[in-house]
């Protein structure tokens, strides 16, 4: 074979070389991957823990990038992601999660909306356990007394500041107290009452001092602020005797009497001005009577009793008028029935019961007009479940859970509608927020 012929035939085997290819197969990157998110939506409850999961498939090792409101979040870089909310604002957030192959291929998740329900949230720490608090002018909490320690009475006194979350010293009271009560008057002042003698604070000082005497020492008491601005302070041990504070003279005056002796009681004050006393203990015995003070006489006089004896127990003035009346401690049990008193009426009627019996507890009425039970004592421990009281539908459920179980310790309302749950816990005393 000549050289022109070889040379002939080395080309035509080409041509046969390049015809016989597949030229029908696309030349390029593969295909991404095929994304599906599991699940679409989450719920948790305050403290919880939502887990996110992406199943993706594509060519060669994939890469993950999950992202917050489309923000790339740091280190979360695997095919789960575990999202847990920092606050009820968590509620609604999207989170989204990028996957992207070896050869450039990449896609994006659908959508994953996290939904956070009622809860409890830690924040700062106070030093007091069983104390009193009530809120301020200006929306800080002020919290006195109880205990230090298991047995040792405080004198001492902190303010809670919201938009912070802490909790800072403020001027002691002028005595050790526990049992007391804190009353804000039309002044901007808090009246203590009860362990020891009167007193006064002043938020503009940060100070404690004496005001008046009481007639008679008292403990486990009440104090209802009036309209007229006057407070009346009923029961409690060991007297009986009722009286009433006078801001503008600083004096205690005498008031007409219960008609039954009691303690662990409640008072509440009605739409109509009058004040509903309720249950509680006289002497020995579990009180199922209930009687009513009137201001414009001075005097006090019998209303329907309730269903059952109880003490240690909630009264919740509801917007409808009536006072919801909740759980407590009667006839050796711990109780988780409750009752309506329809002033109206002037009776006392069953609503639902609690899930929990339970007593040492706390009530608030939440601005959605449902009362919020907390905490307390059950038949063989301290609770840190919490329910909700729904009045349309006369009904108790669940609604997350306390990050610390306590008992005897304060729910106080805030202005931005959360609650403040502080102290009642001896080892390590703390607070933290309702949120809802």
């Amino acid at each position: 074979m000549t050289l022109d012929r070889l040379a002939a035939a080395v080309v035509a085997a080409l041509l046969v070389s390049c015809e016989g290819s597949d030229s029908s197969t696309p030349v390029g990157p593969p295909p991404p991957p095929v994304i599906t998110a599991q699940p679409i939506s989450q719920a948790v409850f305050g403290k919880g823990t939502a887990t996110f999961t992406v199943v993706a498939s594509g060519t060669g090792s994939l890469s993950y990038q999950w992202q917050k409101n489309g923000v790339p979040i740091a280190g979360a870089g695997s095919a789960s992601y575990a999202a847990t909310p920092q606050s009820p604002a968590d509620s609604g957030s999207v989170f989204t999660v990028a996957v992207s192959d070896a050869f450039g291929g990449s896609t994006t998740s659908a959508a994953v909306v996290l939904t956070v329900l009622p809860g409890f949230w830690p924040t700062g720490a106070l030093n007091l356990v069983a104390p009193s608090a009530t809120l301020l002018p200006g929306g800080n909490v002020l919290i006195t007394g109880g205990y230090c320690c298991r047995f040792a009475e405080q004198a001492g006194a902190e303010l809670y500041d919201p938009a912070a979350g802490t909790f800072r010293s403020t001027g002691s009271m002028t005595a050790a107290r526990s049992g007391h009560t804190l009353t804000l008057l039309p002044s901007g002042k808090v009246l203590v009452v009860g362990g020891a003698a009167p007193e006064l604070y002043d938020q503009a000082s940060g100070t404690f001092s004496a005001t008046g005497n009481l007639t008679t020492g008292r403990a486990n008491h009440t104090a209802t602020p009036l309209p007229s601005g006057k407070v009346l302070i009923t029961g409690g041990t060991p007297g009986s005797s009722e009286e009433l504070y006078d801001s503008p003279t600083g004096t205690f005056t005498a008031t007409g009497s219960l008609t039954t002796a009691r303690s662990a009681h409640t008072a509440t004050l009605l739409l109509s001005g009058k004040v509903l006393i309720a249950g509680g203990r006289g002497g020995t015995a579990d009180l199922a009577s209930a009687e009513l003070y009137d201001p414009a006489t001075g005097t006090f006089t019998a209303t329907g009793s309730l269903a059952m004896g109880r003490g240690d127990h909630t009264a919740t003035l509801l917007p409808s008028g009536k006072v919801l009346v909740v759980g407590g401690r009667g006839n050796s049990e711990i109780l988780a029935s409750a009752e309506l008193y329809d002033p109206a009426a002037g009776t006392f009627s069953g609503t639902g019961s609690l899930t929990t019996g339970r007593f040492w507890y706390t009530a608030t009425l939440l601005p959605s007009g449902k009362v919020l039970v907390v905490g307390g004592r059950g038949n063989s421990e301290i609770l840190a479940s919490a329910e909700l009281y729904d009045p349309a539908a006369g009904t108790f459920s669940a609604t997350g859970s306390l990050t610390t179980a306590r008992s005897s310790h304060t729910a106080t309302l805030l202005l931005s509608g959360k609650v403040l749950i502080a102290g009642g816990t001896y080892d390590a005393p703390n607070s933290e927020l309702y949120e809802h």
